[in-house]
């Protein structure tokens, strides 16, 4: 280990992720930046686990901010803005080199422009665009204001960010490309994906409220395609913390799915699956990636849905679909997510279809669209900290 660098060298960077996948970019972010600091850099902030392992000192565990569901948060407005109030003061207390806020707008972008209106010295890079190409545009505008470079995950937020006059933004990668190797079969398990019966998979969301929403209507599409005569093996993957509701939303399906547990045993499903029954989300982005065809749906609650329906302004709420650039999965939401339109699509995955096909040739072009040459995502993100924090010092 190189021997400490002199206190007037050291670099003192605070990072701020709130939620599991944060705090895994914000994970491998830290160990480039360690590769190229040396001893010369102390962490400190807000984040997880992965985190903690490379190196962060956290003001407070991110689980005190695991808040889903619209009810919730407002019991909790107190104690969320008086973290924020308390977060600010601890970075400017700080006086890091540089601030990194890693996703999780609602909180790590109040804390920004708090940190900015007390100390503009401080440069910000804001790790994960929020989501202004899709609703809010205003919001890249105002982030000139206190965000010095964005870090995108997705090939056309830098244009995005251009077109509607935010503040710089380079695309990085996203992380998922530093996974092909747990997403794609191999010959082994291709045999099994292309062999009968297919197996099918039904991804039903990642959260409570999402399976609340999904699985009834989930387990009545595959009822629908079995008493139709179709033939499938069905996997359902989930998480720890969601197996005890997902095993009671299961008692009332007439066709029962392996359930299989944890990150590892749902991407060996992926490289075995056929095609997928799927709520939309990143979960659209890993499959695209992993080349299964599948239909996707989601439904909320109605004044959820109503907000939605009259803010978002894409061609699609698909990730798969927007990174291509062309809707080629299809999508189902609130009360068009019927058993009737979504067995109908998923018993034409299960075979050689026309759209099996055409989200086949689409999701092989994924790869160049997504590339980021020989640099992996995490490397990209910290050339530019580095440089955002040097151009601060000048």
């Amino acid at each position: 280990m190189p021997p400490r660098a002199p206190a007037e060298t050291l670099r003192k960077i605070v990072l701020i992720a709130t939620e599991e996948s944060g705090d895994r970019l914000g994970a491998n972010l830290m160990k480039v930046l360690r590769q190229r600091l040396g001893d010369g850099v102390q962490f400190e902030g807000v984040g997880g686990r992965s985190m903690a392992r490379e190196g962060l000192t956290s003001w407070f565990p991110i689980e005190e901010l695991s808040i889903i569901g619209l009810a919730a948060v407002v019991r909790q407005l107190p104690k969320i803005l008086r973290l924020i109030k308390q977060t600010a003061a601890a970075v400017i207390d700080a006086a890091p080199d540089i601030l990194v806020i890693i996703d999780s707008p609602d909180f790590t972008h109040r804390v920004a422009k708090r940190v900015r209106a007390s100390d503009p010295k401080i440069p910000i890079v804001d790790y994960v665009s929020p989501s202004v190409w899709a609703w809010r545009p205003g919001r890249a505008r105002a982030m000139r204001t206190y965000v010095d470079h964005v870090l995108a995950l997705l090939p056309f937020e830098p244009e995005a960010y251009q077109r509607l006059r935010g503040p710089p933004c380079s695309y990085v990668g996203h992380p998922l490309t530093e996974q092909l190797v747990s997403l794609r079969p191999s010959p082994e398990e291709r045999q099994r994906r292309d062999a009968a019966p297919p197996v099918l998979l039904v991804l039903p969301g990642s959260r409570r409220s999402e399976i609340r929403h999904h699985m009834a209507v989930f387990g009545d599409t595959l009822a629908r395609l079995k008493d139709e005569g179709a033939a499938f093996e069905l996997i359902l993957p989930t998480m720890p913390h969601l197996q005890a509701a997902v095993a009671e939303a299961l008692k009332t399906w007439p066709v029962q799915p392996r359930v299989v547990i944890g990150e590892q045993e749902k991407r060996a499903a992926f490289r075995i699956a056929h095609a997928a029954l799927a709520k939309s989300g990143t979960v659209t982005l890993e499959l695209a990636l992993s080349g299964v065809p599948m239909v996707t749906a989601y439904r909320t609650g109605a004044v959820e849905a109503w907000i939605l329906m009259r803010v978002i302004n894409v061609h699609s709420v698909i990730l798969a679909n927007l990174v291509i650039g062309d809707n080629v999965v299809p999508e189902f939401l609130q009360d068009d997510c019927t058993p009737e339109k979504l067995s109908q699509v998923l018993r034409e995955l299960l075979t050689d279809s026309a759209q099996r096909r055409k989200q086949l040739d689409a999701f092989a072009r994924i790869d160049q669209i997504m590339s980021t040459g020989n640099q992996p995502p995490s490397t990209r993100a910290a050339d530019i900290v580095l440089a955002t924090m040097r151009k601060a010092r000048r």
